[in-house]
């Protein structure tokens, strides 16, 4: 019973023909940006606890202080000792929490899972450096509700260029990607970067409903 409440929502958005309607609107940038306002307020700390507490957080993993919006608590930094980084030049390190999947890059297609096959060009907006991966690998990494959002680079080395690519904000849940190639639709921002150990990577972040923002430091050329 609880099983099915918790997915209800999304399940009526995507299956339903009164849902995908509604989803029109609730992908749209202007509906994320609305809540991403409320949810950099104050008047959202009151969201905090229930959320801990339904997601079983484990505050004590995280740096100890008040927390004065809700998306504050969302980007909230982890103890750096409790991600240690691994020190050989052969170890690639997560650039996140999350789950994660790989995917062999076929003639430039990836396909996750059913309708959600796209090209890495795509997934890059045509930029050319998509070429490099077309016998390479794709590293899916989907940040969970409970995971601290923040991100890192995984190797020391220098930016070459970046984007942010405009579009919509659809849920990365499974629901989603079995109707809509959502990783080429959505929002998202990528930085082409020379590594020191693994040659030329390009790191994507991909936006979602309600978590459309997107931030990365600027003027940093060297990591």
């Amino acid at each position: 019973m609880g099983r099915g409440k918790k997915r209800g929502a999304l399940y009526y958005l995507y299956n339903t023909v009164p849902g995908r309607v509604v989803l029109k609107a609730a992908a749209g940038r202007g509906v994320s940006r609305v809540c991403g306002t409320y949810l950099d307020s104050r008047l959202s700390r009151g969201l905090i606890r229930p959320f801990v507490r339904r997601h079983d957080v484990p505050l004590e993993d995280y740096d100890p202080i008040r927390y004065g919006s809700f998306n504050e608590f969302f980007t909230r930094r982890i103890r750096p000792e409790l991600r240690p980084i691994a020190q050989l030049p052969e170890d690639l390190i997560a650039p996140c929490d999350g789950l994660l999947s790989a995917y062999r890059v076929e003639e430039g297609t990836v396909i996750p899972i059913k309708q959600s096959a796209y090209t890495v060009r795509e997934l890059l907006g045509d930029d050319p450096v998509a070429e490099k991966y077309r016998h390479g690998i794709c590293l899916v990494f989907r940040l969970c509700v409970d995971n601290y959002h923040r991100y890192c680079f995984p190797d020391a080395g220098r930016r070459i260029r970046g984007a942010f690519l405009p579009g919509v904000l659809h849920t990365v849940r499974p629901v989603a990607l079995e109707r809509y190639p959502v990783f080429v639709r959505n929002c998202r921002e990528y930085t082409v970067m020379e590594t020191e150990n693994f040659g030329t990577v390009t790191q994507v972040e991909v936006g979602a409903m309600l978590v459309g923002k997107i931030y990365n430091h600027p003027g940093k050329e060297h990591f």
